[in-house]
């Protein structure tokens, strides 16, 4: 039986499910190529910083912190501070 027989003998919500499916599927794979095209973006501004001379490693923490509610990152420095002063990491 040749494909289009077989498709014209599925049921129309059988049919509407598969197009509905791989609707969703190609959504999905069409965001996950976005999501690594922003990756890669992001990585080559980190390089560029690095050439520049900033420390990547801080700038990743501060874009960490710049996310975070301005109370959240108050409370985690107190406790941040406490725990190095317990360890003598502080005057």
């Amino acid at each position: 039986m040749p494909a289009t027989a077989a498709v014209a003998k599925e049921p129309a919500t059988t049919r509407f499910a598969k197009d509905q499916l791989k609707a969703f599927v190609e959504r999905i794979e069409r965001l996950e190529e976005e999501k690594k095209a922003t990756t890669d973006d992001i990585r080559d501004v980190y390089a560029e910083a690095k050439g520049t001379g900033y420390d990547t490693k801080a700038l990743r923490t501060i874009v960490s912190l710049r996310k975070q509610d301005t109370d959240e990152r108050r409370e985690q420095q107190a406790v941040l501070e406490t725990y190095m002063h317990a360890l003598g990491m502080v005057n």
